[in-house]
């Protein structure tokens, strides 16, 4: 008998299943993803999931990079696409069955507030707000950074988010 409490066989979410997730997503919408937006997409999922549950939905690390927060492999994947819209043939179906049913629940609503953003809307809000502002601090606008934004720093600083709306 299988234990189903034993999440051994259970596989751990990826930053790219969840790129998938949007890409696919846009595919069936028409929503256009840049890479640029794709980036910010990823970062905000990982910062919500972080302050609503106080764990990340993936382990990979952003870094503060001048147009906002990036996971530089994910950013080289797609690189050769510049500015133009990401175009797959992923299916959202089949990206789906990656998540429990409590992440795609997540990630539903995540989407319904952050997809109709532009990706210029996109970087002018983690621009303005303190994870990204915090590493970046004594950086030039246009100066090349690679540190890490800490998990932490996002958890908290969206956390405090949560509960301002809650009091």
């Amino acid at each position: 008998m299988i234990d189903q409490k034993n999440n051994k066989n259970k596989k751990e979410i990826t930053y790219q299943d969840i790129a998938d997730y949007l890409l696919a997503l846009a595919n069936e919408t028409g929503e256009p993803i840049t890479n640029l937006k794709l980036q910010k997409l990823v970062y905000y999922a990982q910062a919500w999931y972080l302050a609503n549950y106080s764990k990340p939905l993936f382990k990979k690390d952003f870094e503060a990079w001048v147009h906002g927060p990036v996971i530089p492999e994910l950013y080289q994947f797609y690189k050769e696409r510049g500015s133009s819209p990401i175009e797959t043939d992923l299916k959202l179906d089949k990206v789906e069955k990656r998540f429990d049913k409590k992440t795609l629940g997540f990630l539903e609503e995540f989407v319904s507030v952050y997809m109709p953003f532009t990706a210029y809307q996109l970087e002018q809000m983690v621009h303005s707000e303190d994870p990204w502002l915090k590493i970046r601090e004594g950086y030039q606008p246009d100066e090349i950074c690679n540190s890490t934004i800490p998990k932490e720093l996002i958890r908290k600083f969206y956390g405090e988010k949560i509960k301002n709306k809650t009091d």
